[in-house]
């Protein structure tokens, strides 16, 4: 197996027994024992256990972070290309439709939304820390896009109701993912793009509220 190969075992076997056990309670041994791999496999590639944790965040966030700057900062070129403020909408189709696609893009998406979503709500800080580290520039660069698109807001209350806004695309993205978990007799789940759509069209208008 070569080095690349093992690495990357790792992080996705990481990645399964975070998302499943949780950052604290994976041992180095068990995640030894299932990627097949020995302790000093890990030593060599990520040194400890913290910065294997900070390896699998980079690995699919940057590559998400990237579509989403290039989405957002295309909204913004082109408005003041027309001299115009940005729309709040299309700033929003941005950031939110690539982070809803993130669901299908590739081996270990499900398992880093589940990691992401289990850190949000424990009392342990260390995973949530990481990801608010790596997520806060795309954020910024968000918010500072929707105070041209609307000047009106004060800043307190746009970072509240952009709060509200990642909260329910967070619920979005969870409960999509087991479409067998829906209780019979309620109406199907949307698709992908339809979701997004109804997704982008809900909070816009909970941003641009009085």
């Amino acid at each position: 197996m070569s080095h690349a190969d093992t690495k990357t075992r790792i992080m996705d076997t990481a990645t399964q027994l975070f998302a499943r056990d949780g950052f604290h309670l994976t041992s180095l041994r068990t995640l030894t024992e299932q990627a097949n791999v020995n302790l000093a496999a890990v030593n060599y590639h990520f040194g400890t256990k913290e910065e294997l944790l900070q390896a699998v965040i980079s690995r699919h966030l940057l590559p998400l972070n990237n579509i989403r700057q290039q989405k957002i900062e295309a909204v913004l070129a082109q408005a003041e290309a027309d001299n115009k403020p940005p729309v709040a909408k299309d700033l929003l189709h941005a950031f939110i439709k690539p982070t809803l696609d993130f669901r299908n893009s590739g081996p270990g998406a499900k398992d880093f939304i589940a990691l992401i979503g289990r850190s949000l709500s424990e009392p342990d800080e260390t995973v949530r820390i990481y990801f608010i580290q790596q997520i806060l520039p795309i954020f910024k660069l968000l918010f500072t896009g929707l105070q041209k698109a609307l000047p009106e807001l004060p800043a307190n209350i746009l970072m509240t109701r952009l709060q509200f806004t990642l909260g329910t695309m967070g619920h979005a993205m969870s409960s999509n993912l087991r479409p067998d978990q829906m209780v019979p007799g309620l109406p199907e789940m949307l698709s992908a793009d339809e979701l997004a759509k109804e997704l982008i069209n809900f909070v816009t208008s909970g941003l641009e509220a009085p």
